[in-house]
């Protein structure tokens, strides 16, 4: 599982290569592929070939020209702008062929949220709760945060919500009560950790493993520049936020 890789072609090829070595039957992505990253067509091209579903994310669609970049900040829209200019029309074809929620073995997909899929970042258990109570399923996968975590509600109505971000080999036991996970972002994290994050789903156990990996921030931070994408977008990658 994948999500908010932005464009980011040394981060999705590292995690690609972490996600082959742990042997994982399907790929799945939360959307996002592009926006803010200099590579928009070699990482829709991966995705194209190595997903077996993928969501289209809120970047995706301002770039399609379906979504008011006005909400985004001036870099966010700089960098759609630039990719609107920059990417192949097999890209955006592609993208144009996604929905931003899905489902896939009894788990629900959304590239943000239950209550809204395109747009709101779910970070308090008051969030979590409110899509727990709007999704069927009882374990749902978000993105659009680009933070590592994850909410619980224990079986029994209404139970208290937990929720935490989630460390590199934190495992969590879906057998029980319901869920919303957050794999954290490929291509540009904001939890403080730089490592691209992918999240290894076992549908027969019904367990969930959070992974970063490394991989060549400088690569990735040099291609914005040399794109003249904003600089800033390329400074963050190095602290993860």
């Amino acid at each position: 599982m994948i999500t908010d890789i932005h464009a980011n072609l040394p981060a999705l090829e590292a995690a690609l290569g972490a996600i082959e070595g742990a042997g994982v039957e399907e790929i799945w992505c939360l959307g996002d592929v592009v926006g803010y990253g200099a590579d928009p067509d070699a990482c829709a091209d991966l995705v194209r070939e190595r997903c077996a579903t993928c969501l289209v994310g809120n970047h995706d669609l301002a770039v399609l020209g379906a979504l008011d970049v006005a909400s985004f900040s001036e870099a966010a829209a700089e960098a759609v702008a630039w990719t609107r200019e920059n990417a192949a029309e097999r890209t955006l074809g592609m993208l144009r062929e996604l929905e931003p929620a899905g489902r896939r073995e009894g788990i629900a997909l959304y590239h943000a949220s239950p209550n809204d899929h395109v747009w709101e970042y779910v970070l308090s258990v008051e969030q979590a709760g409110d899509g727990l109570d709007a999704q069927a399923e009882r374990v749902g996968l978000i993105g659009h945060s680009h933070v590592s975590l994850f909410f619980e509600r224990p079986s029994g109505e209404r139970g208290e919500i937990r929720g935490a971000q989630a460390s590199d080999g934190a495992l969590l036991d879906l057998g029980e009560g319901e869920w919303l996970v957050n794999p954290g972002s490929v291509g540009q994290p904001r939890d403080g950790d730089p490592r691209a994050a992918w999240l290894e789903i076992d549908t027969g156990a019904q367990t969930a493993r959070f992974h970063r990996v490394g991989y060549d921030v400088e690569r990735a931070a040099a291609a914005i520049v040399s794109a003249g994408l904003p600089k800033r977008l390329a400074d963050r990658l190095h602290s993860g936020q």
